[in-house]
């Protein structure tokens, strides 16, 4: 669809039921009481949900919409639905179009076939979800899509977006005790703010069609290097091709009609590698519409024949895709808290909520690293590419050097020669932009935010954030315990400040974080280096883990087992289904066509040798290439015994251990022959397209 867009104000949110609408739509004293029950976070009455859903109905009509769903983000990462007609019986031959406040808070939906971590038998099907009033309402293909949490019959959390929304207010409440110590009275609400960096691959659909592992896997098992990749760096922020450039546009149309504020759009370092990014809105919100936003991503591309590949490494030896996830915090005033602000005590109120989020990191650094594992991201975090593995802050060197001035009880002097006592009511000013940028670090200070660079391009936001929002409540709870008992605020807040940064200042670091001595550096500062997500899933049942969670009431003990017995389970199932997906590719794809190329070679030498031709080159060929056949089919033998003897998915940590080890590694084994056969074969005789095929075809 190409509609020509008169005025982008006027399409922006035209298919949401916005606040504007609600005013607008409902009586008064509806709007008042529905706005009441936002703020003080209670349930809405019977008659008041009554009231809102009729209206949200005859909007919904006028926008073309006939049915309503229950929109949930359950633990596979995407999004679910199941729609519903607004019909209802009128008389025997009559209809009516209903929505109840009902059916608009509550609805029921089968819970046995989405992850559970073993939280609901398959006969226990009954889950429910529940109206999140906090997200708006939206019109998309003829349905109106309610944003919902998502629950077991017993009331377990099945989805990703309850954890946020318990997330956000726990940190809005400790967030308010400590900026109530510096005297401010008129925030009355903090919130989580983000703003994401979506990257994305688009490539030709045909080209899609014929690899049967883009197909089933959303990335290539192989592939040999192509003449041309990203060596000459000229295709980031290079001029966008008209065909990319029309899908671009017409992106733009379709998220600013559901309200995501899309902004910025360019070429990324790979070839056939883009980005979207948005502008910054709360957590939750931010976090409906980057799901949106992935929709839209691949439904538009397909509309333009394209595909857009949102996997985290589709092909090997070229850039990945990440998505940066940027995280502050701001009150109701307009206030950016993670701003170095222009006062003394709004220097001091940033350092504090700074030293909050340095001890957060460095104490759940583990549960960091889990939160973004998973078997696709385990293929680009570590390269020379993404984020190391390893969790470390970057700060920049006028920030840096501020901290050590603290933690050494030293003047600090600043780019102006000024030397300034360190002390509360002295803090000098902090200014923004004094460093460069640090694209290796997992967690940068850009100025005015946190840059959490880890996060896998296909993976939902919710989990990151919520790790994020909770080990920074957490921190600040402890801050306020301790400065609310204080006789002494400017000393103990000094006091506090010196402490914080001298415990947990190994966690900073602004060096190179690709290079081999950060490993050997970082392992000397006693930080952890977990390399894959079976090293990392222990983490997510660790003691200490369990009670951050379970004591604020984010997620249960067993909740959080539930997760982690979730995430193994899908690492297994992932594994296995790019093994059989090679497997087949390999015997009866690959073997065949090159078995067909050495066998006309064959030929081409007895022909030669007959007529005393030499034939070298053909003999040379043939004995390489009859060596990687024969040791891609042992390989391929030895992965199909492993395949057959694998223990069940659901068999945990051990199971997953398993996968990696024994099939995983023989995948690897396998991909090393194939690239080498697919150099040395024939190009008429090769059944896939190759890398330069793929990357080059839009």
């Amino acid at each position: 669809m190409n509609e020509k867009v008169t005025s982008i104000p006027e399409l922006f949110g035209s298919m949401v039921f916005t606040q504007e609408q609600m005013r607008q739509r409902l009586p008064a004293h509806i709007y008042d009481a529905w706005q009441q029950c936002l703020v003080q976070g209670t349930s809405l009455d019977r008659s008041i949900a009554d009231e809102i859903a009729a209206a949200m109905k005859e909007w919904a009509i006028e926008k073309g919409a006939t049915h309503y769903t229950h929109w949930f983000q359950p633990m596979t990462g995407f999004t679910a639905e199941k729609h519903d007609s607004f019909i209802a019986p009128q008389g025997p031959t009559g209809v009516l179009m209903e929505l109840s406040g009902k059916e608009l808070s509550r609805g029921e939906a089968d819970a046995s076939s989405f992850p559970s971590g073993g939280l609901r038998a398959t006969f226990e099907a009954r889950g429910y979800t529940a109206w999140d009033p906090t997200s708006y309402t939206f019109v998309k293909d003829k349905t109106l899509y309610i944003p919902t949490i998502f629950c077991s019959y017993g009331g377990e959390t099945l989805d990703k977006k309850t954890p946020l929304l318990r997330s956000m207010k726990l940190l809005d409440t400790q967030s308010i005790r400590i900026l109530r110590l510096f005297g401010n009275t008129q925030a009355q609400h903090v919130t989580a703010q983000v703003g994401p960096e979506q990257e994305y691959f688009l490539i030709d659909k045909e080209m899609y069609r014929r690899r049967e592992d883009l197909v089933l896997c959303g990335r290539t098992l192989f592939g040999a290097k192509p003449p041309k990749g990203q060596e000459l760096d000229d295709h980031y922020y290079g001029a966008i091709k008209p065909r990319v450039a029309e899908f671009m546009h017409e992106l733009d149309q379709e998220l600013w009609k559901v309200g995501v504020p899309a902004k910025t759009e360019h070429n990324e370092v790979a070839p056939a590698q883009h980005e979207v990014a948005q502008v910054y809105s709360d957590a939750n919100s931010t976090c409906d519409h980057n799901q949106l936003t992935m929709e839209f991503l691949k439904k538009v591309a397909d509309r333009h024949g394209l595909v857009c590949l949102l996997h985290e490494k589709p092909f090997a030896g070229i850039n990945g895709s990440g998505k940066h996830d940027n995280w502050s915090l701001a009150t109701d005033t307009g206030e950016n808290l993670l701003k170095p602000g222009k006062t003394p005590s709004q220097n001091a109120q940033f350092l504090l909520f700074l030293a909050a989020f340095i001890k957060g990191v460095d104490e759940y650094q583990d549960m960091l690293r889990c939160c973004v594992s998973y078997p696709g991201n385990d293929h680009r975090l570590g390269g020379n590419e993404a984020p190391p593995a390893i969790i470390s802050v970057f700060l920049g060197d006028e920030l840096t050097a501020i901290l050590d001035s603290i933690i050494n009880g030293q003047a600090y002097v600043d780019k102006a020669k000024r030397k300034l006592e360190i002390g509360v009511d002295t803090l000098p000013e902090i200014p923004q932009d004094t460093t460069d940028r640090n694209r290796t670090s997992p967690l940068a200070f850009t100025g005015n935010k946190f840059e959490f660079r880890m996060l896998g391009s296909s993976q939902s936001i919710a989990s990151p954030n919520v790790v994020l929002n909770t080990i920074m409540a957490q921190e600040l709870e402890e801050f306020a315990d301790i400065l609310e008992q204080s006789n002494d605020f400017r000393a103990d807040l000094q006091n506090l400040l010196h402490d914080t940064f001298k415990a947990h200042q190994r966690i900073i670091f602004n060096g190179n974080g690709y290079g081999g001595d950060w490993v050997r550096e970082a392992q000397r500062r006693g930080l952890s280096n977990l390399r894959d997500t079976v090293d990392c899933m222990p983490a997510y049942i660790d003691p200490k883990n369990i009670r951050l969670f379970s004591s604020h009431n984010i997620l249960s003990e067993t909740e959080m087992r539930a997760r982690y017995e979730i995430h193994l389970e899908n690492y297994c199932k992932v594994t296995s289904i790019e093994a059989a997906t090679l497997r087949d590719m390999v015997m009866r794809g690959i073997l065949p066509a090159v078995n067909r190329y050495t066998a006309d070679l064959t030929q081409a030498i007895l022909r030669k040798r007959e007529l005393v031709v030499p034939c070298r080159v053909e003999e040379d060929l043939l004995s390489r290439l009859s060596g990687l056949t024969a040791s891609l089919y042992d390989t391929m033998t030895a992965m199909e015994q492993a395949m057959d003897q694998a223990p069940d998915a659901e068999g945990g940590i051990e199971a997953a251990r398993y996968y990696r080890e024994e099939i995983g590694r023989r995948m690897e084994e396998a991909r090393q022959s194939i690239d080498r056969l697919e150099s040395l074969t024939a190009a008429e005789y090769w059944p896939y397209p190759t890398y330069a095929d793929i990357l080059f075809s839009v």
